[in-house]
């Protein structure tokens, strides 16, 4: 009985230890939801950087007109 006992115990065990290893070989080897994950990160920080650009330019853009706009004052100012 004990026997028994023993080897029924062993494989529970090793049923569950072929469980946690299927488990561990599909979490690791899951290459397709992998890749999707990294295409959407990817998409996601490429249209976050082309958003940076354009605000950038913008800012840019701005900043020269004033710039322009301040040195015209200067040069025709009298106070040069």
């Amino acid at each position: 009985m004990q026997v028994r006992a023993a080897n029924i115990v062993r494989a529970g065990e090793s049923l569950m230890k072929l469980v946690s290893d299927i488990k561990q070989y599909l979490i690791l080897n899951d290459f397709h939801s992998v890749n999707e994950a990294i295409t959407a990160n990817s998409q996601l920080y490429r249209s976050t950087q082309a958003d940076c650009d354009k605000k950038l330019m913008s800012l840019r853009d701005d900043m020269a007109a004033d710039l322009y706009d301040l040195e015209e004052e200067y040069y025709t100012s009298v106070y040069k």
